[in-house]
């Protein structure tokens, strides 16, 4: 079995996941950009952005790279913009477990808990590369989603479950993406009973709502507390 697609996707496990609630959480500072959320065809999207852009040379990078979408598989109306953004702003610079950066993935947890653990995990590790004195550094919103559909089960692949290197995991992800596979899910690495999915198309979940909104405060070596801005709770992270 020499054929790296036909290798992953003969240890991934089809099988439907049905979770009436997902959890994403994403850095606050990003707006909405009204072109999703407007009730334009998502087909005319680049004539529209090609006429703002003459007045507004910003818009191209606001908008993002629409051609990583189809536009038979792009979504729009009230809160497009939240599921948009992860497949229209996704870079090499920045890659993923399932992604080399070249294509954009929506991942979410099945619990506020593991989406926590997921993003407090990345956040010290950009913080540890930034030399930033200690204190509330950035703040953070959850968006809450469903999914129902047929994902790729990646628990069985060798290394992608690997904390550290994402070599097998991007591999993976770029070879079932290739034969046709609209997610994954596997478990998560950060918090122990957890289950993450990776969707790699807009169109295969609903739009998610904004939920609540986070702090994060670094020690000078980890994120040690989160606080919730909604209630003025402090969560000790262990």
């Amino acid at each position: 079995m020499s054929d790296p697609v036909q290798a992953y996707t003969a240890l991934a496990v089809r099988r439907r996941v049905s979770w009436p609630r997902t959890f994403r959480i994403i850095r606050s500072i990003h707006p909405p950009i009204d072109l999703f959320e407007d009730i334009a065809d998502p087909r005319d999207w680049e004539a529209l952005a090609s006429v703002e852009e003459k007045t507004n040379p910003r818009i191209r990078f606001e908008i993002g790279d629409l051609g990583k979408v189809p536009a038979a598989r792009r979504i729009s109306g009230l809160g497009a913009s939240l599921l948009m953004a992860p497949f229209v702003h996704c870079s090499p610079a920045r890659p993923g477990r399932f992604s080399d950066g070249t294509y954009g993935i929506y991942y979410a947890g099945d619990s506020e808990e593991v989406a926590l653990a997921e993003t407090i995990h990345h956040h010290a590790k950009f913080m540890r590369a930034t030399n930033e004195e200690p204190g509330w550094t950035a703040d953070f919103r959850v968006l809450v989603g469903a999914v129902d559909h047929d994902l790729d089960d990646v628990d069985a692949v060798p290394g992608v479950l690997d904390t550290v290197d994402y070599a097998a995991s991007q591999a993976a992800g770029k070879a079932l993406r290739a034969a046709g596979s609209d997610g994954l899910t596997w478990a998560s690495v950060r918090l122990d009973g957890g289950r993450c999915i990776g969707i790699f198309w807009p169109d295969i979940i609903p739009i998610p709502v904004q939920g609540r909104h986070y702090c994060y405060h670094w020690n000078g070596d980890r994120v040690d507390f989160v606080r919730q801005l909604d209630t003025g709770k402090v969560l000790q992270v262990t």
